[in-house]
């Protein structure tokens, strides 16, 4: 049975640490509640890491030296860089004391997506996220998404930076056109979902309305950092759900981000997207319309919405049935486990698992629900890195203390039959990391 600090250490944390399920008792909504009203610090881990401006600029004097310079920087620096963030990010989620903040930076992260499929993203993923999402989590939704549409990351990611009006100055002379990619997945995937209510008509609008967000080359002042180039501008007006956007230059983006933030479908869309993440693989319609209906009346305050979320009744005594992610498997064992952190084997698991940081297969990001996560190969896999883990630990940790602290009582009768006839300490561990309760959140 699960009890009430079980509940918010494994559907708004990232599972328990040794001496937690105590701690959290004392008042579960009020330990997740006060990671959600004060402002979540940076991970230190992740503090003296460069910006996103800096790694872009790099990579503008590296394309300006060709193609062979370009491919050198992505084996070398850009990759090492990649490692580097990914693992002291994977560190800095097993190591928080503000669970519920980086699983509020992870899901909104994993909405706006950049991926290092792009090998170009390599070195930008971590500072976007550090920078573009992790101080919007509890803030106002129409400021990180003006933040995710400016960032360097993004601009590369969905080719924004090459997007051109057809009938601005330097579209008419070089005769190169539009790209939609950020519009149509701003549309699509980060505002008004699938289902909002849009046409080819309004993507190519608002493509339109985009043109000019670039990034500011070697020639340009504020290298690497968002620059808006009016040349390239799209002229005139343009319609966008209905709505008529005079010429405006750089203004008439803005102007249009905060249009879809606030726009009925973006409320529902985020609403349903939240109640899946945290709730259930289909969550209930009466909980969505209650955060639709608080995420319009609040003028998008995340905060206020995700509070929602964590006073509602169906976050309390909805069974858990959502199933972790690779990347909530593995740092939710490695917190139960409480071992010294080491950054290759950590990743070295997620990559095994399917998930490696900052690597989604598209822009829609990674899936949020059971059916993705549990073909017979993954629980497989999920199974021999658990045995690999305890093979590695087992002798120095105590199987009950980690059985308590990562179960305590949410853990079956059937499981504690089995950890009780295991043959060795290895074998009681790696049953408690593989067991079925333990996958779940």
């Amino acid at each position: 049975m699960s009890t009430p600090a079980f509940v918010a250490l494994a559907r708004f944390g990232l599972g328990a640490r040794p001496g937690d399920l105590d701690l959290v008792a004392r008042d579960p909504r009020a330990w997740v509640s006060a990671q959600l009203t004060r402002p979540g610090a940076m991970p230190r881990a992740l503090s003296a890491l460069g910006t996103g401006q800096q790694a872009a600029a790099e990579f503008t004097r590296i394309v300006r030296r060709g193609a062979a310079a370009v491919e050198q920087n992505i084996r070398q620096g850009a990759r090492q860089a990649y490692v580097e963030e990914a693992g002291l990010r994977t560190q800095a989620q097993v190591e928080s004391d503000q669970p519920v903040h980086e699983r509020l930076v992870a899901f909104w992260s994993n909405h706006f997506t950049v991926s290092v499929q792009r090998p170009v993203i390599l070195s930008l993923a971590g500072p976007f996220e550090r920078e573009a999402i992790r101080p919007h989590v509890t803030g106002r939704f129409h400021d990180m998404l003006l933040a995710v549409a400016r960032h360097s990351a993004m601009l590369v990611y969905l080719d924004q930076a090459q997007s051109i009006g057809p009938n601005s100055r330097i579209g008419m002379r070089r005769q190169r056109g539009l790209n939609e990619n950020l519009a149509r997945e701003i549309l699509e995937l980060h505002t008004l979902g699938v289902e909002g209510g849009y046409g080819q008509a309004d993507v190519t609008a608002f493509a339109n309305i985009l043109t000019g967000w670039s990034i500011a080359r070697a020639e340009d002042q504020n290298l690497g950092g968002f620059m808006f180039r009016p040349f390239v501008h799209e002229p005139g007006s343009k319609i966008l759900l209905g709505r008529r956007f005079e010429e405006n230059g750089e203004a008439e983006g803005i102007a249009a981000l905060e249009m879809l933030a606030r726009h009925p479908s973006t409320s529902r869309h985020i609403a349903t997207k939240l109640a899946r993440h945290f709730i259930a693989d289909k969550p209930p319609p009466a909980l969505v319309d209650r955060l639709a209906k608080a995420f319009r009346d609040s003028d998008g305050d995340l905060g206020h919405v995700t509070r929602l979320l964590v006073d509602s009744r169906e976050a309390w005594e909805t069974a858990l049935t959502k199933v972790k992610t690779p990347n909530e498997f593995v740092v939710s064992a490695l917190r139960a486990c409480a071992p010294g952190f080491d950054a290759m084997r950590a990743l070295g698991g997620l990559r095994s698992l399917g998930q490696s940081p900052f690597a989604a297969p598209s822009p829609a990001g990674w899936p949020d629900t059971a059916d993705q996560w549990l073909a017979p190969e993954s629980v497989m896999r999920r199974a021999e890195w658990a045995m690999a883990l305890a093979t590695r630990l087992g002798r120095d940790r105590d199987a009950q203390a980690v059985l308590d602290t990562a179960l305590g009582p949410a853990a079956r009768n059937e499981t504690r039959t089995w950890f009780s006839r295991a043959a060795s300490s290895t074998d009681a561990l790696a049953l408690v990391i593989a067991s079925p309760e333990f996958q779940r959140r």
